[in-house]
């Protein structure tokens, strides 16, 4: 549905499986409460991001922003994020996850807070970044915690449990971001999204200051702090213009920002390789690009990405904006979408063992297929009955489930085992990006046609794009299984 499988596996970066049993841990009991408060923290973030997305519509009318501020708040969010989960997992191996854990959920908390006081749209757009940015700290040591407590035969239980809670956060999130707009609890109204952050996040840390053991540090780790800047300057001087071109009618300065951020990234894969060649600890360990199968799937990702948020972003404006939805009932809507996802989570995991990529394809093509039947019911039912959208929303969301699931170990298994911990890293790096990305261009797109056209033809040219990217999804799926065979 969203980045809710990246932490999967982007803490291997972090960890190992080796990793000796932090003192403190043992087989009382303990170690479960531990799983479950750090698994509360990752549940935590999972609702965030999609609460927020119910509440956009909200957000927009209230502080009277822009169409490119509204999607900023959900790409800089995304781009902070992404371009320093790496830093901090590593952060976790110098200082210790649970202190660094403990850092994460104060500032996750302290930033939701932020969000919720933000007087303007530019105000809350920085305080999401700040907000993305302290979820890079905290998300990392979840599964790192995870490793190292559940050596034995548990393990299979716990990290079921994680999945669990994992997939269900999207329907909470939906659910509850409907349910607090609409209720507006002490006249807070959407700001009450942020606020629901601040009593958990407390809970969380004075139960993991109380419980959660001393973990063991991993000697000789070091940052890329100068990798992660130039990563995150030159992400915004490309995603950045594709959000504000259309305010500022694709001037020449837009272009040429956009030239500057292409410009940074190659400087920064440039200075990626003077860091390796020193002997340090680069962000991105650019030998994995030499393994073209690893390559290819990171194009399958992308894809499958930036057809990802993108998708819930234009789904939720026209339902709440278009067909008149209000938040609560627009959650409702999308709720049996985010069960299906779960449940289709379980299924595909089980079959990928058996089918590999075969699993992942036939995933997108029940996405496209249930695109197509709501791109019908859009033109044919010009006013939507809800129950016709829930229906084909749950087509299109176990679809979803279908690829997501098992994509993270289909594309990093070419990946030497030496390698893995900077191949998750990298995996999840480009699902933020893609995510990140895939808000400004379809965003764009849509908010444009919705000026000059209509808002069905806008929605209609955004699927077409989510098809077209799902369509080059299956396309590096099946070059990666002919090259496997």
């Amino acid at each position: 549905m969203t980045e809710l499988s990246v932490c999967r596996i982007s803490v291997s970066d972090f960890t190992a499986s080796a990793t000796p049993r932090p003192s403190g841990a043992d087989d009382s009991g303990r170690r479960w409460w531990v799983l479950a408060t750090v698994v509360a923290a990752q549940f935590m973030f999972g609702v965030d991001a999609f609460i927020v997305n119910v509440a956009i519509p909200t957000i927009a009318v209230e502080l009277h922003t822009s169409a490119a501020q509204i999607e900023s708040v959900v790409a800089i969010y995304l781009i902070a994020y992404g371009t320093l989960v790496v830093t901090g997992g590593r952060l976790g191996d110098i200082f210790g996850t649970r202190s660094t854990f403990l850092a994460g959920v104060a500032g996750f908390t302290l930033t939701s807070l932020w969000c919720g006081v933000a007087q303007s749209g530019p105000e809350l757009i920085l305080a999401r970044a700040a907000q993305g940015a302290t979820a890079a700290l905290m998300v990392p040591q979840v599964l790192a915690t995870l490793h190292v407590l559940f050596p034995d035969e548990a393990r299979g239980r716990a990290f079921a449990i994680y999945g669990v809670v994992l997939g269900l956060a999207g329907a909470a999130g939906f659910l509850l971001g409907g349910v607090l707009v609409t209720l507006n609890p002490g006249g807070l109204g959407w700001r009450s999204v942020f606020f629901v952050n601040v009593p958990c996040g407390l809970a969380i840390m004075i139960t993991a200051w109380r419980l959660m053991p001393l973990a063991p540090r991993r000697v000789g780790t070091r940052l890329d702090l100068a990798g992660a800047l130039l990563l995150f300057i030159g992400l915004l001087c490309i995603i950045g213009p594709l959000l504000f071109g259309r305010e500022l009618n694709w001037s020449v300065a837009v272009w040429g920002a956009m030239a500057a951020g292409v410009v940074v990234l190659v400087g920064f894969m440039s200075f990626e390789r003077t860091v390796a060649r020193r002997g340090g600890m680069p962000l991105v360990d650019l030998a994995l690009f030499s393994d073209r199968a690893f390559v290819r799937g990171l194009g399958a990702v992308f894809f499958f990405f930036f057809a990802n948020l993108s998708f819930y972003f234009v789904m939720t404006l026209f339902m709440q904006e278009v067909l008149h939805y209000g938040a609560l009932f627009s959650g409702l809507v999308v709720v049996p979408l985010a069960l299906a996802f779960v449940i289709a989570s379980r299924h595909s995991a089980v079959r990928a063992r058996h089918r590999g990529t075969l699993v992942l394809i036939e995933g997108c093509g029940l996405q496209i297929v249930g695109l197509a039947a709501l791109a019908l019911a859009i033109v044919w039912l010009r006013e939507s009955s809800p129950w016709v959208l829930m229906l084909l929303l749950v087509v299109f969301g176990y679809g979803q489930g279908l690829v997501m699931a098992p994509l993270s170990s289909v594309v990093l298994s070419t990946v030497h085992s030496a390698s893995a911990g900077a191949g998750s890293g990298l995996y999840g790096t480009t699902t933020q990006i893609a995510n990140a990305a895939g808000v400004a261009a379809v965003g764009a797109v849509f908010f444009s046609l919705r000026d000059t056209t209509s808002d069905h033809i806008a929605l209609l040219a955004a699927f077409a794009i989510f098809a077209a990217s799902i369509l080059l999804c299956a396309g590096f799926l099946m070059w990666m299984r002919r090259a496997a065979s």
